[in-house]
This record gives structure tokens, C-alpha cells and sequence, in this order.
């Protein structure tokens, strides 16, 4: 899953992770460093399995935790209409 910022979004790289803006709202989220290696990775297309499995190798997580935990931090960004799937047209 490939995915893109939601209009109105900005991120913002901070020492210990990222900050994402929502201009719409006037609300932001802070993530971790994880967090933000996540969806960089994400946002380039990096394919959800092995962004786990790059995770498992490099931190104190299995690879299905690392699973788990990325695909709970697309459903919640993806709740906070932050991010999107992107299409291919």
C-alpha cells in the first residue's frame, strides 16, 4: 500500500520524530521516530512487510508485532483524515 498526504497536511521533521499539521483543523499529531520511519517509508512505497521486517531486524520486535503496529498507525492516521491510499490512474 502506497500511501500520500491529505491536502491540507504538512509534516514537519523534529529531533525525535515528525509533526503532522493539519491546516483544515488547526489540529497536529506527533510521532515517534518509528513512527515517522513508518510513514516515510510509506509515503515513498515501501511495502508494509518489509518495512516490518527491516523493523524486526533492527529493534526489539517480531516481525508480525511490527506488522501490527504499522497497520495500526495507517488506521489511526488514515481516521484522522491525515493520509490516504494512493490510487493509480
Amino acid at each position: 500500500m502506497t500511501l500520500t498526504l491529505c491536502r491540507d497536511v504538512t509534516v514537519c521533521d523534529t529531533d525525535d520524530g515528525m509533526v503532522l499539521l493539519d491546516g483544515r483543523r488547526g489540529r497536529y499529531w506527533q510521532l515517534n521516530a518509528t513512527g515517522a520511519l513508518i510513514l516515510r517509508a510509506l509515503l515513498r512505497g515501501d511495502d508494509s512487510a518489509r518495512i516490518a521486517g527491516q523493523l524486526a531486524r533492527a529493534r526489539p520486535v517480531t516481525a508480525e508485532q511490527a506488522a501490527q503496529d504499522i497497520s495500526d498507525l495507517i488506521a489511526r492516521l488514515a481516521r484522522a483524515r491525515l493520509v490516504r491510499e494512493r490510487t493509480t490512474s
